[in-house]
């Protein structure tokens, strides 16, 4: 889907594609990339490199074009081992023309346009609007990061009361999500510096590039605090796993140790040898109460040293 964009004091929607307009395509099409490849001449390598969920954060030029490509965070609608995780957002530049592409839809781009419209400001250039994507990015991943902590908190509160695969998984996957934005945010940081270098910068963008330096440390800081805390916690309830093990394991140890003296009583008095209770009417008697006593022995000194 491609949408045009009027930056120029305000955010308007146009019809057609008009010099300097910003071109925003989501979850592109063959026929739409195939478009945008032949109407601007495009790298047919650029839409390749953004399609690719695993692509670094980066910036490289061809031809005259720049492409930018920013990690930025994603929440999977359907159930996955990684709920959050992060997609590249790509920024194609030359001259009059400038592009986003992004093959998923993210609720950050949504928010982005929606929070323009409302600024009714429009951009500078395309080098305000690349660095204003760069402080969207970062705000919401401190967005997300409230979300992921009311799910570890959540799950926290559930292993309280019952320690069970289920909330273990789930902090599990919040670990993954959490190193995934991790490293994505570490790319975007070196991505900035290097593009604060290589972009036309004016008095007005570097109090933007500081804005978006300020939200980036505090979204790594936060994500290393929760990664911290998350990997404490695993380690607690691990803890508290194996020693639950080890008890149940002493307890049965103590059952069938104490339960051994019964059988060998019973095994030496039901051995075909003469013991001197055959005839006796109260061998059987003495035999079970001799067993009930040691028994009784047994769990006493277990109890004493709390084995039992």
């Amino acid at each position: 889907m491609k949408t045009y964009w009027n930056t120029q004091g305000g955010l308007t929607q146009l019809s057609e594609w008009q010099s300097n307009c910003w071109i925003q395509v989501t979850c592109p099409t063959e026929d739409d990339q195939h478009e945008l490849e032949e109407r601007f001449n495009i790298p047919d390598y650029f839409m390749s490199d953004i399609s690719d969920t695993d692509e670094r954060a980066r910036y490289e030029y061809d031809d005259g074009w720049m492409l930018i490509i920013l990690r930025i965070p994603y929440v999977k609608e359907i159930r996955s081992r990684t709920p959050y995780t992060t997609v590249p957002l790509g920024i194609i530049h030359k001259r009059d023309v400038t592009i986003t592409v992004c093959y998923y839809e993210t609720n950050m781009m949504i928010d982005f346009v929606s929070f323009q419209q409302k600024r009714n400001e429009g951009f500078t250039d395309y080098v305000d609007m690349i660095f204003r994507l760069f402080l969207s990015s970062a705000v919401w991943y401190l967005k997300r990061l409230k979300q992921i902590n009311m799910l570890i908190e959540k799950a926290k509160r559930n292993l309280d009361r019952e320690v069970n695969n289920e909330s273990l998984i789930g902090l599990s996957r919040l670990q993954d999500s959490l190193t995934y934005f991790q490293t994505s945010i570490r790319g975007n940081e070196t991505l900035l510096s290097k593009l604060k270098f290589k972009l036309q910068i004016d008095e007005l963008d570097a109090d933007l590039i500081e804005d978006v330096n300020i939200e980036m440390t505090q979204a790594r800081e936060t994500t290393n605090i929760y990664s911290d805390i998350l990997e404490s916690t695993m380690d607690t309830y691990q803890s508290i796993i194996n020693n639950n093990m080890n008890t149940v394991m002493r307890t049965l140890t103590s059952v069938t140790i104490i339960m051994m003296f019964p059988t060998l009583i019973a095994s030496l008095f039901g051995m075909n040898l003469i013991n001197g209770m055959e005839e006796k009417a109260w061998g059987f008697g003495f035999a079970l109460l001799l067993s009930v006593l040691v028994s009784a022995v047994c769990w006493w000194i277990f109890r004493h040293k709390r084995l039992v």
